[in-house]
């Protein structure tokens, strides 16, 4: 049976404010995130890897961007998608590139709308051998408590 929505909004929107204690600003107004904006790069690169790969390929990959250079005119973006293994590069990459052309095309049109600037993107490919499980892989992909 399907749960309601929308129902009871108000008493918790209620609820939480009693609770939660006033503060000033952790930010500036114009701030809108702690993150770089490499980090946000990578995430709509792997925002279009999760809607146009299926099965396990979303969940084995990781997009690391190794340039990002903010030009007046256009922002130039380098990034490499790493997956587990080479037949996760494979059907990344498709047949004679296609996948990872549609996948760059489709990732740079969202980072237009992200940064509301001309991107040029160059993506690659590669194996980082089951990085899920390495310490050294974690940190460099960003899964360590710094931030970059």
């Amino acid at each position: 049976m399907p749960r309601p929505q929308g129902e009871n909004c108000d008493a918790l929107t209620g609820a939480i404010i009693e609770r939660v204690p006033e503060s000033p600003p952790l930010y500036p107004a114009f701030m809108l995130s702690d993150r770089p904006d490499k980090f946000f790069a990578s995430e709509r690169i792997r925002e279009q890897i999760f809607k146009h790969y299926g099965r396990e390929i979303p969940f084995s990959c990781e997009v690391v961007v190794t340039s990002f250079k903010d030009e007046p005119k256009i922002l130039r973006i380098a990034a490499k998608v790493m997956a587990t293994r080479e037949s996760q590069k494979r059907i990344l990459i498709g047949a004679k590139g296609q996948a990872v052309k549609r996948l760059g095309t489709l990732a740079r049109l969202s980072l237009e709308d992200w940064f509301r600037k001309k991107i040029f993107l160059e993506l690659s490919v590669g194996v980082a051998k089951e990085w899920r499980f390495d310490a050294g892989a974690l940190d460099q992909f960003g899964y360590s408590d710094s931030r970059d």
